[in-house]
């Protein structure tokens, strides 16, 4: 594994963008539109457009990428058929989305699979992310790099969830992913799946009690106008798959498929590291929005969730499950 850059601060990253300005082209040889479903203010943002103006920077404009927040492109689960069929480029994508196509993509985001964010960016660094990079090339995507979502962390309306027990009977919005769903069943609650961009709107309305997302998230989103409670679970941690479709890459030159990849890997680390240094300061934001913070009981979650491991072994497969054990030692 690389060793992590030092924390990006506000003036360093400006200047590194700055750096980086597109350059003026007639045309370009590949011309990329690359959606993700994340606010402007996120770090999947600042970082995606970071990585888009090097690569526009350092090819000369023959490699032309365009980001667009928000769920511009579609959904998660929209922007990965486009990148199948090509009608979409490129994608910043949570790594849970790709289970519709890939179900051992799950593995990433199996509930308590890491006990820190180190030991996950090693196997993904690693011999994990080979094998699911190579699962995922099948099916028509190239994943460029492992960028972070991060730990999940529960919030809902009704009280403060300290344990299993807490959940019994709310109603949480989870991904539509059959693990996420049989987790939150197997934790007493009543979870459903809905698109991150109709989230905010169904919490408002009451539609739903709880949601589960990164602090970064929590916050971006402005989730603490329509929820109360944090619990600090930190059940799931998530990475960010960055993609292109096969198709496109196949269209980039070997020299400008280098540069992408180095871009790729360098503002992945950067933006690992935005998340690392925003902790802290997430949670005095959000207690100075209003929202109450809990621990939890955290054996008593593993403890709850084991059933979820066992019910996935066949979907993963011994080799798989084995590289991933290497990892969480």
């Amino acid at each position: 594994m690389k060793s992590p850059i030092t924390l990006i601060k506000g003036g360093l990253l400006a200047a590194s963008l700055a750096a980086f300005a597109p350059v003026a082209a007639l045309a370009a040889d590949v011309s990329i539109r690359l959606g993700h479903v994340l606010p402007e203010s996120h770090s999947w943002h600042t970082a995606a457009t970071g990585f888009a103006e090097e690569v526009n920077s350092r090819t000369e404009g023959r490699v032309a990428i365009e980001v667009f927040p928000s769920g511009q492109l579609g959904s998660e689960k929209e922007v990965i058929e486009g990148l199948q069929f090509g009608s979409v480029q490129a994608g910043l994508i949570g790594s849970g989305s790709f289970q519709g196509i890939e179900p051992r993509m799950g593995i990433i985001e199996m509930p308590y699979a890491w006990g820190a964010r180190d030991q996950a960016f090693a196997a993904l660094d690693g011999d994990l992310g080979v094998a699911l990079a190579d699962m995922l090339d099948g099916k028509g995507i190239k994943v460029l790099g492992w960028w972070e979502n991060g730990f999940r962390n529960i919030t809902n309306n009704v009280r403060p969830v300290q344990k299993p027990e807490d959940l019994a009977g709310l109603k949480i919005r989870v991904t539509p992913d059959k693990v996420r769903l049989a987790t939150f069943e197997g934790l007493g609650a009543e979870p459903a799946p809905l698109s991150f961009g109709e989230l905010y709107s169904a919490l408002q309305q009451g539609l739903f009690d709880a949601q589960e997302n990164p602090l970064a998230i929590i916050y971006s989103a402005s989730f603490f106008e329509v929820q109360k409670y944090v619990s600090l679970s930190e059940h799931i941690w998530g990475a960010a798959t960055l993609t292109m479709s096969k198709s496109v890459w196949d269209k980039i030159s070997a020299e400008d498929q280098a540069i992408v990849m180095e871009a790729a890997t360098s503002w992945g680390l950067k933006q690992r590291d935005m998340v690392a240094a925003a902790n802290d300061e997430l949670i005095a934001n959000l207690e100075a929005k209003g929202m109450q913070f809990n621990e939890v009981d955290k054996a008593a979650f593993i403890e709850a969730v084991d059933p979820i491991w066992e019910s996935q072994k066949d979907v993963y497969g011994e080799e798989l499950l084995t590289i991933l054990n290497t990892y969480r030692k």
